[in-house]
């Protein structure tokens, strides 16, 4: 029975949204996104039962020489930070959404890509985070149980795609440098953001088939848990099970940093050409597209460090954990470790693009403020305030713009 424990955390323990923890000595605790943290031992003396799932015989591995475990801690820590990342998620992400709504100068494809990231964040913070928190032996029903890795994975694609558009998007407004940026959303990018969030959907559909309730019997309580199943009941869904940890590291996490790294070398070749002659003058859009890239790169880098973790942990499961190994138990106590840092740094992800946006960008920071001290105003003012900030908003472009043609005239003259 406790093999049976093991042989399922070999194949949980990875999984986005779940911390598992279990002993040796026939004490476990399965703490995931959507499993309770208050399971003890029930994964090593219960009955599992699934009567949608055909049985099958199995060959279990060896039981561990030592205890595995994790501080309670770790559990608390998961809590604050959860509790943490809503707040602040829905500060953030609901003022970066009113900004781009309320000011017709920011509507622009940039920052309607980027509303629709924080779109998708603010999505997964408001239905899964709450769930996750509330969920003791899961009381929701097969329905949750489903959509909410659903709206996960559908949140991570619409980021990940997101990414990958904004970093494309910088390339071609640097090379098309003659190009005028307008106000409003070109078709190409309304087109774009409904590619992404179709996209995301139907990559989602597979979470929602792999998991399932299942019920165990323990000291003659029926507890119900939601999970990815062990057994699959199609070929593709088994496949999809197996290739999981390799198909969401490639696709969610190598994808976007391959494609910046592309588009950025190809974009930074096309400034190092234009640097030249009478070109300089005719640079100042040119140098405000520059700082929206470094923005778009600002982002793509706290994607990489939030959920570099959590994949090294998937990676490492799949190359150097042997679950025939009596000696394994050290390795998964790190794991485990492991797993709690990467998925609460995987929901900072979720919270964090507005504060990095604030930090990089002069123009978004100066929305936020008159933004987030705009709440508690009056609906007449605050249709005045909008508008004046998006006055304000262009007055010191045009400064800077007269400033950096002085600059250029002074080096053309030269």
């Amino acid at each position: 029975e406790v093999s049976h424990l093991e042989y399922v955390v070999s194949l949980l323990i990875l999984l986005t949204g779940h911390f598992v923890t279990i002993s040796a000595q026939g004490k476990g605790q399965l703490s995931t996104g959507l499993v309770s943290p208050t399971l003890k031992s029930a994964l090593g003396t219960g009955n599992v039962v699934n009567e949608s799932m055909p049985r099958r015989p199995r060959v279990l591995p060896p039981m561990c020489t030592g205890p595995t475990e994790i501080r309670d801690t770790f559990k608390y820590i998961n809590t604050v930070v959860s509790c943490i990342v809503f707040v602040v998620g829905i500060i953030g992400n609901s003022t970066l959404l009113r900004i781009i709504y309320k000011n017709k100068c920011m509507r622009n494809g940039p920052n309607i890509l980027i509303a629709s990231l924080a779109l998708g964040d603010l999505l997964h913070i408001v239905i899964d985070i709450p769930i996750n928190l509330l969920a003791e032996d899961w009381p929701f029903g097969v329905g949750l149980c489903k959509m909410v890795p659903f709206i996960q994975k559908t949140s991570v694609g619409i980021t990940v795609l997101s990414l990958c558009a904004l970093s494309i998007d910088r390339f071609r407004a640097v090379a098309s440098w003659n190009r005028i940026k307008g106000i409003g959303v070109p078709k190409w990018t309304a087109i774009e953001i409904i590619l992404i969030w179709v996209l995301s959907i139907i990559l989602a559909v597979p979470e929602a088939i792999a998991f399932d309730m299942i019920t165990m019997d323990y000291k003659g309580e029926q507890l119900r848990i939601c999970l990815l199943h062990p057994m699959q009941k199609n070929k593709f869904m088994q496949f999809y099970k197996s290739a999981k940890d390799w198909w969401l590291f490639s696709f969610y996490f190598c994808m976007p940093l391959m494609c910046t790294a592309i588009f950025y070398t190809l974009m930074t070749c096309e400034m190092l050409r234009k640097k030249n002659g009478v070109q300089i003058v005719l640079s100042d859009h040119l140098k405000q597209r520059r700082e929206v890239a470094k923005t778009v790169f600002c982002l793509v880098l706290v994607f990489a460090l939030c959920w570099l973790p959590l994949h090294l942990s998937r990676i490492l499961k799949h190359t150097i954990y042997d679950e025939r190994d009596p000696n394994r138990c050290e390795l998964l106590s790190f794991f485990l470790v492991l797993d709690y840092i990467g998925i609460n740094m995987a929901s900072v992800n979720s919270c964090i693009n507005p504060i990095a946006l604030y930090m990089v960008s002069k123009r978004f920071k100066s929305c936020f403020r008159s933004c987030l001290c705009c709440w508690c105003l009056p609906p007449e003012m605050l249709a005045m305030d909008d508008k004046q900030s998006c006055m304000k908003l262009k007055v010191t472009e045009r400064g800077s713009e007269q400033s950096n043609s002085r600059a250029s005239n002074k080096y053309t003259s030269a």
